[in-house]
């Protein structure tokens, strides 16, 4: 496969899992300093190993925060757990995942991890009911016949 085609095919799952909107900002940070990295991660991490036909995506997902949590990087903790949105993994799944890192990676790190996860679900289920809410409002103002929010 050429640096072009895992290059794109890397693009295009690494939207489909983390969102575009997450990219499109990524992207924009983009510089002549940091743009070896991203082409790096992009190729590699999501054209070689995320494009393998191996795991499901649920289950890359439930092992990359797991190895995350392990090895202590709260902020990517933090982004797979919002990205299991669109993984599959549930938060049964991250819960599972986590008290392996308390038994295999210790328990200081799992602690760690349960909290940004919880914190990180929290948020979202926040931003799904504000969403809920919206939709809500919308409907109830168009059936008064009142303008759209």
């Amino acid at each position: 496969m050429s640096d072009d085609t895992r290059r794109s095919a890397g693009r295009k799952t690494r939207s489909e899992v983390l969102g575009e909107a997450y990219v499109a900002a990524s992207d924009a940070k983009r510089s002549d300093f940091n743009a070896d990295f991203l082409d790096f991660i992009t190729e590699g991490a999501w054209g070689s190993v995320w494009s393998r036909p191996g795991l499901t995506r649920r289950e890359r997902s439930m092992i990359t925060i797991a190895l995350l949590a392990a090895l202590g990087h709260s902020e990517e903790v933090a982004m797979h757990v919002r990205a299991t949105a669109n993984t599959g993994a549930s938060p049964e799944d991250i819960k599972e995942a986590l008290l392996h890192v308390a038994v295999y990676a210790g328990v200081p790190a799992a602690n760690q991890a349960f909290k940004i996860a919880k914190q990180t679900l929290d948020e979202m289920a926040g931003d799904e009911m504000a969403g809920d809410e919206m939709a809500g409002e919308k409907m109830a103002g168009e059936k008064m016949g009142g303008e759209k929010p």
